[in-house]
Parts: C-alpha cells; structure tokens; sequence
C-alpha cells in the first residue's frame, strides 16, 4: 500500500514534471565550474571511504548539464533495471501491443526468495502487468521483475528497447537473480552512470512515453520503499525524489530524480561497488551523494 506521504508526493511530482517535460533544456548552465569540481573532489573522498567504486551522474533538466564522477564506467545494474523493465510495459501499452490491465498467472515454481509482492497473490488470476510494475520498483520484488521480463520476451528484448531510445552502453542480458553477479567475461546486466541518467531523462521527462505513463512511472518511483536510508535520505524533506535501488554483495545503487522546491528536475545515477564495508555504510556513502546533488542545486 502506498503511504499518505508517498501519495500526495507523487501527485504533486506528477504535476510538477509533467509541465517541466514539455520545456526542452535552455543549454545555460546552472553549475559553475568551481561547484562542479568541488563536488568531484567531495566524489573521490566518499570513494575512498567506500573503499571500492562510486559512479555518479547528475543531469539537470533544464540546461542539459552534466556533472559526473566516473560517469562512463561501467557498473552492474543491479535492481535498478526494474525501471527500465517497468518502462518498457507503459511504452508498449502507449502502442496498443499490450495492456497493463492484463493478468499475468503466478506459480509456487515463479517464487523466488525475495518475493513480498507477488507471493501473496500465487494463482491463475495472479496480478496485472500495472501492479507487477509497481511491485517491482516500489518493492524491488524479483519474482515481479522475472514475470514482467517474460511477458514481452526476456531481458534480449528490454535491451532492444533501450536501444530503441538512443543509449548504447546499458544492457540486460539475464534474469533475477543472476544479474546480480558479475560476468567473468562480458559486461552483462550493466551500464554506466551518464548511460543510466541520459536514458531516465528521455523516460521520465521526454517524449518516449505518452504523458499518463510518463507520470505513472514517475509516482511508482516517488512511492518506492526501498530507499528512504539513500538518495532520500541527504535531500530536504520538502524536496520531491523519486528513485530504485539496487543492492547486492558487490555493492549499491539509487537512480531516479531530484527536484527542489524552484527550478529543473535533476536526473541521479549512483552506482557503488564494494564488498568491503557493510549496508549501512553503502546507505550513508548514497545518502552522502544526495546531500552534495542537493548542494549543487540549491
């Protein structure tokens, strides 16, 4: 269930993005370049606390400018795919191929661990695609993630429609839970921060999606669950954001947008790789990058 909190945000982001998505990017930059290079300098100390990898991305709506720390390395995706998997199902909904009122039957043989969602709903009526897209990201449901996958081909078929939008790095090659693990050869199930973020941009405030799915994926992101102790956590709580998280042994992740009170939406991409320090730490290191997004912004 959506709490009150999470409801009138996501009414509120609806209105809010919708109108800023009709403005293409008036290419006067918000950043100063002094800002710019304290932020990656504050980026490379957070990188060392983490003791592994940080990738970071921010975009701002309304000039086009990017400020990134590692932002074409690639990372594993990890959950934060499940907005890209969820996307693909309101862009093929906007085309009449499917409908998100559509019943996806579940079985005991779907079920994988982690399962909140969609294991209470075990049977032929099983749920819509709707309410497996908003398990999935509010969630992080993986069972929900698998079903959604299946229902337009697999994951060879979301990364033709990544293609579709103009981003050639991300890729998703493999199910839940696999994709959590490195390939030893191939860089399956990646991207790269300024690959993610450019990609978020052209989905939740672009023309790939008709305006009703644009700003239902923007609320299912407002209402996820998962990540209160990351990106929400180091922003004011007037401000509105929505965002997936990703988590796994090898590290953490929390993509999604940022919006203050006045001016443009910023589009964030952090991606963390580490197996040395433990989640909490991983929350405060993402958590962190918030609060310096938030800085450069204000």
């Amino acid at each position: 269930m959506i709490s009150r909190r999470h409801f009138i945000a996501s009414c509120v982001a609806a209105t809010t993005l919708a109108a800023v998505a009709k403005n293409l990017p008036d290419k006067k930059e918000r950043w100063a370049p002094a800002d710019v290079t304290a932020l990656n300098l504050a980026l490379a100390e957070l990188e060392r606390a983490s003791q592994g990898r940080l990738g970071v991305s921010l975009l701002d709506r309304g000039s086009g400018q990017v400020a990134s720390y590692r932002g074409d390395e690639r990372f594993l995706m990890l959950s934060s795919f499940k907005t890209l998997a969820a996307a693909y199902v309101l862009a093929r909904s906007d085309q009449g191929i499917d409908q998100l009122s559509r019943r996806i039957s579940i079985t005991e043989e779907d079920m994988l661990e982690y399962a909140p969602v969609t294991r209470r709903h075990i049977g032929p009526r099983g749920m819509t695609l709707a309410e497996l897209c908003h398990a999935t990201i509010t969630t992080s449901d993986n069972t929900a993630a698998n079903l959604i996958l299946r229902s337009y081909g697999g994951p060879q078929a979301l990364t033709q429609f990544i293609r579709s939008l103009g981003d050639t790095i991300t890729r998703h090659d493999r199910y839940e839970p696999e994709l959590n693990q490195s390939h030893s050869v191939e860089p399956m199930d990646t991207t790269s921060p300024n690959a993610m973020s450019n990609t978020l941009n052209t989905l939740l405030l672009g023309s790939a999606l008709k305006p009703e799915s644009r700003q239902l994926l923007q609320s299912w992101l407002m209402a996820n669950t998962t990540g209160d102790r990351r990106l929400r956590a180091g922003v004011p709580p007037s401000w509105i954001v929505g965002e997936k998280t990703g988590t796994a042994g090898l590290g953490a992740n929390d993509v999604g947008f940022i919006q203050a009170p006045s001016g443009s939406p910023v589009i964030v991409s952090v991606y963390l790789e580490t197996d040395t320090i433990a989640a909490p730490e991983r929350d405060q290191i993402i958590a962190a990058v918030g609060k310096r997004a938030a800085e450069l912004m204000l």
